[in-house]
C-alpha cells in the first residue's frame, strides 16, 4: 500500500515535530509513506467561519494532490474528519468527485484498524491523561461516546498499551469539550478559556504529567491555559509518544 501523509497547516507551522513523528511512526510499522509537497489547508477554517465556498479550491487541490495514493493519513482528527465529512458535498457543488473521503484516516485510526501492530518499540515512562477530542469521538469513532449505552472502547488507549513504561489515565468527564471548537474559541474566547481551564483541571486530577490526544488543536488550547496559569502539567501529541525513541 502507498500512503500519502497529510500534515494540517497548523501542525506544519506550529508543531512540525508532530509531523516528523507521524512520518517516523508510519515508516516504523512498515508503511510505504510519502509526503506530497505543496500541501495547503484543507479548508476547514473557511468553512467553519461560514465561507464554505472559499474552501472549494483547497478541496480540489487536495483531491488532485492525493489521488494516486491508496490511503491518506494525517495526525489530526478534526482535519481528517472535515475532509471525510465535508469535502464530498463541497466538491460535488463544484462538479468534482471526491475520492479522498473514502480513504482518509486519522493516524491512530489507521494504525489501529488497518495496520494493527502487535508491538511498538516506544518507551515513555510517564503518567498521561487521555484527551478525547470531539471530532475524534463523534465523527471518527476513536472511542465510545460516554453517554451511549455501549461497551467502552478507546483506540487511543489500545495503542498506548503498546508503549513500555507508560501509565494511562482518563479524566472524570471523559468526553467533555476542551473549549477550542475551531471558530468558537475566537468568537467566544471567555467561555472557551473557562472550558479549557475546567478541562485541564479534570486532567490534572488524575495525577498525570502529560495530557495526550489525537488533535494538536485541542492540545494547543489547553497548553495555552497551562502556560498562562503556570500549571504543573504538559501536553504532547499521541504520535510523539507512539514514536518515542525512533
Amino acid at each position: 500500500m502507498k500512503v500519502g501523509l497529510f500534515i494540517p497547516c497548523y501542525i506544519n507551522a506550529v508543531y512540525p515535530e508532530v509531523g516528523v513523528a507521524a512520518f517516523k511512526l508510519l515508516k516504523q510499522v512498515g508503511v510505504d509513506v510519502d509526503y506530497p509537497l505543496d500541501q495547503t489547508c484543507c479548508g476547514q477554517p473557511m468553512a467553519n467561519a461560514g465561507f464554505e465556498n472559499e474552501a472549494t479550491k483547497l478541496a480540489v487541490r487536495m483531491e488532485d494532490l492525493f489521488q494516486s495514493y491508496d490511503y491518506v493519513v494525517g495526525p489530526s482528527a478534526s482535519c481528517v474528519a472535515f475532509v471525510k465529512e465535508n469535502h464530498p458535498h463541497i466538491l460535488k457543488k463544484a462538479g468534482h468527485v471526491c475520492t479522498n473521503s473514502e480513504k482518509i484516516y486519522d493516524i491512530c485510526e489507521f494504525l489501529h484498524d488497518v495496520i494493527k501492530p502487535k508491538s511498538l518499540p516506544a518507551v515513555f515512562p510517564h503518567k498521561v491523561s487521555l484527551h478525547n477530542s470531539c471530532h475524534g469521538v463523534r465523527e471518527l469513532h476513536l472511542s465510545s461516546p460516554s453517554e451511549m449505552n455501549i461497551p467502552y472502547y478507546s483506540k487511543l488507549r489500545n495503542l498506548l498499551s503498546l508503549v513500555k513504561g507508560i501509565e494511562v489515565f482518563e479524566p472524570k468527564r471523559v468526553d467533555e469539550c476542551c473549549g477550542f471548537g475551531g471558530m468558537f474559541s475566537v468568537e467566544e474566547p471567555e467561555v472557551s478559556v473557562c472550558m479549557g481551564h475546567d478541562k485541564v483541571m479534570d486532567h490534572m486530577s488524575t495525577g498525570a504529567e502529560y495530557i495526550t490526544g489525537a488533535d494538536s488543536s485541542c492540545l494547543m488550547h489547553m497548553q495555552g491555559v497551562i502556560k498562562r496559569e503556570h500549571l504543573p502539567i504538559q501536553t504532547i501529541h499521541i504520535v510523539q509518544i507512539l514514536a518515542a525513541g525512533l
